[in-house]
């Protein structure tokens, strides 16, 4: 069964950063690509950012480049996504997702969810 776990969320003033990580249960990670979305009060979930199985590819959503940085380490069957310089506007509960081989930017591509961490961004 696989599960995906993930930590790292909270409170942080606006030009503040975080780190969240996800932690999978999946005995072939490595062949897992891995995204990052977040779903605001009142909005639908968007994607954030995407890594191929080996980290040579990653996309990022236009509101997030240059801020967020998705990375793997896949003995460690975790991915993580490094926040700076968060906006008020970033608040959202933070999902990771997998699916196998491919990226992508679509929420319906992926098989595998987390519960989630809130991040919350202050003014």
């Amino acid at each position: 069964q696989v599960q995906l776990v993930e930590s790292g969320g909270g409170l942080v003033q606006a030009g503040g950063s975080l780190r969240l990580s996800c932690a999978a249960s999946i005995r072939t990670f490595s062949n897992y690509a891995m995204g990052w979305f977040r779903q605001a009060p009142g909005k639908e979930r968007e994607f954030v950012a995407t890594i191929s199985v080996n980290s040579r590819i990653t996309y990022y959503a236009d509101s997030v480049k240059g801020r967020f940085t998705i990375s793997r380490e896949n003995v460690k069957n975790t991915v993580y996504l490094q926040m700076s310089s968060l906006k008020p506007e970033d608040t959202a509960i933070y999902y990771c997702a997998a699916r196998p081989t491919m990226t992508s930017r679509t929420i319906n591509d992926y098989d595998y969810w987390g519960q989630g961490t809130q991040v919350t961004v202050s003014s």
